[in-house]
């Protein structure tokens, strides 16, 4: 089958790297002092020709001035496949950000388009520049089985399409996953994390956390359901197939990432909400104060011009008609002394 014409690991735990003279140390690797620690998934992986590749890695205790590049080792050559200080790696696109812990950094990759030459071991691997002459030597990495368009259909693929889950504590969320194929029996079982720190969350054929249950949709269908999100289960999760014969790991998904936020409290949401209540009860009763004010004073404006325009009127109508009074009176009195 194509599973077995591929590594399912690295060829070696400590692999020479040539053309490199920096020390580095490889995944799940922890330096003395537990100053930092890169920790990336074994694999294998598989993706098919022309479809994208996500390569993931987190460095704990990583400062901004350290290096670190993707190598990718294949028939005992290597490649440098991305360098997150300089080079031009078309095709490869980093992912850094903070995760939720202030010193953890997520240095992943997606590789667009892969192609069958693209298939081997990938190494995230670290060098703070300090020991410039000593031999590189790599751990494990991440192995990836890659699919050619003549090649024939592989005996197992695994799905994960959730790349990233965000979610609030105390919500329910699905992880989902679908195995198409058999593969050697053997179990499914899900896992949070990678390296020493990997933790098993579910078992389809034993033992699981409680607040995970499965969601069989179909006989494909490997999804689980977790209930009552806490910031503990921040993390990534993989589904993986297990190989009961070699008691080792066959094949597993790409891992989905889930961000979990902190939900407010009740009271705090009460208090913002009585808050907003009252400001916006106050500013309401606030303006229709002022507009009663504005109202009476347009009134009382519009009374006084009213009368200021009657009272002008009526002086003016007076004083135009006491000429008229004299006038005849003149003219009376002039006239009796005629007579």
């Amino acid at each position: 089958s194509f599973v077995s014409s591929l590594p399912l690991r690295a060829p070696s735990p400590s692999c020479p790297v040539r053309g490199l003279s920096t020390s580095v140390s490889g995944p799940s690797e922890q330096r003395s002092g537990n100053e930092w620690q890169v920790l990336q998934p074994e694999g294998p992986m598989r993706v098919a020709e022309g479809e994208a590749l996500l390569l993931r890695c987190t460095v704990v205790g990583s400062s901004v001035d350290d290096m670190i590049r993707w190598i990718r080792v294949r028939n005992q050559d290597q490649q440098e496949i991305y360098n997150f200080k300089h080079g031009f790696f078309p095709g490869v696109m980093p992912m850094t950000q903070r995760t939720l812990e202030s010193l953890n950094w997520d240095y992943s990759i997606r590789i667009h388009k892969v192609t069958r030459e693209d298939a081997g071991t990938y190494h995230c691997v670290r060098f703070d520049g300090l020991s410039q002459h000593l031999e590189e030597t790599l751990n494990e990495g991440t192995s990836v089985l890659v699919k050619g368009a003549e090649d024939p259909e592989p005996d197992l693929w695994i799905i994960q399409p959730q790349e990233s889950v965000s979610v609030t504590t105390g919500d329910t969320v699905i992880l989902n996953c679908t195995v198409l194929g058999n593969g050697p029996p053997g179990p499914i079982r899900w896992f949070r994390g990678t390296g020493l720190s990997r933790e098993a969350i579910y078992n389809f054929e034993g033992i699981s956390h409680p607040n995970v249950t499965a969601v069989r949709a179909s006989d494909n269908d490997f999804s689980i359901l977790l209930e009552g999100i806490s910031i503990e289960d921040a993390g990534t999760y993989y589904c993986v197939k297990f190989q009961r014969k070699l008691n080792r790991q066959y094949l597993s998904g790409q891992g989905t990432r889930l961000t979990v936020r902190a939900k407010p409290t009740s009271l705090q949401e009460g208090e913002f909400i009585y808050g907003s209540s009252d400001w916006t009860s106050l500013t309401g009763l606030l303006s229709t104060f002022l507009l009663a004010v504005l109202g009476l004073k347009a009134v009382t404006l519009a009374a006084l011009l009213l009368a200021l325009a009657v009272h002008r009127r009526r002086t003016w109508q007076e004083g135009f008609k006491i000429p008229e009074s004299a006038e005849l009176c003149t003219s009376l009195y002039g006239s009796k002394g005629q007579g």
